[in-house]
């Protein structure tokens, strides 16, 4: 199933799911949960093994959470054809909030508030990745691009169901996209955990790349 046949599915079923869904994921991803420490506590331990530099502590946090979702990517794509439908959605979870907690992070260094509303939609927008959100900005679906929507003059309140709605479409069409291309790989041992965690492990990367030119340093010169 191609990519925008899933989105536009997505779109049907997304009303029923609940945007509500995205927001949870994202407040998790900021302030931590289980053993993943806070986006902040994360950014902040990098810049210090960085010593203080930035862009490096930004190339430090993507590496790591290209590794974390490569490695959740292949363990949750280990099972058969038979747990296709519990494997799949915790695939699509768990890589989200490693997802979600990467962009929030590169944020952090960037030196943008991640309590403020207009930087989570920025953070959402940045889960869509550089395709689907320039073309949402290009279609007049959203005002700006993630670096517009972070630098806001207000904040808008009705942005905040829109860009839910829209990163939840792209989650159902994730999910759908993924039992595609992970089930011929799950009928050979081992595949299928390849084939997850090294799309995992790009995807994660890229959107790294797209947070990190959308994100630009705010920080004040030193």
């Amino acid at each position: 199933m191609g990519r925008s046949v899933a989105r536009k599915a997505g779109k049907r079923v997304a009303p029923s799911v609940g945007s509500r869904y995205v927001r949870a994921v994202l407040d998790k991803a900021i302030d931590g949960v289980g053993p993943l420490r806070s986006a902040a506590a994360t950014a902040d331990s990098k810049l210090v093994d960085a010593g203080g530099d930035v862009e490096h502590a930004t190339t430090k946090l993507v590496r790591l959470h290209v590794s974390l979702a490569g490695a959740q990517g292949f363990v949750t794509n280990l099972g058969g054809i038979a747990a296709l439908p519990i494997s799949v959605p915790a695939n699509v979870a768990g890589v989200t909030l490693v997802q979600c907690h990467l962009i929030a992070g590169i944020a952090r260094l960037r030196g943008y508030d991640l309590d403020d509303p207009r930087v989570r939609n920025a953070i959402l927008v940045c889960m869509l990745g550089e395709d689907a959100a320039k073309g949402l900005v290009k279609s007049s679906s959203l005002p700006a691009t993630p670096m517009g929507l972070a630098t806001a003059a207000v904040h808008d309140p009705t942005l905040d169901e829109l860009v839910s709605r829209e990163v939840t479409t792209d989650l159902l069409a994730r999910t759908a996209g993924r039992r595609a291309v992970t089930l011929v790989g799950r009928r050979i041992p081992l595949l299928g955990g390849v084939v997850g965690g090294t799309s995992d492990a790009f995807v994660t990367w890229q959107l790294g790349q797209f947070a990190k030119r959308e994100m630009i340093d705010r920080n004040l010169p030193r």
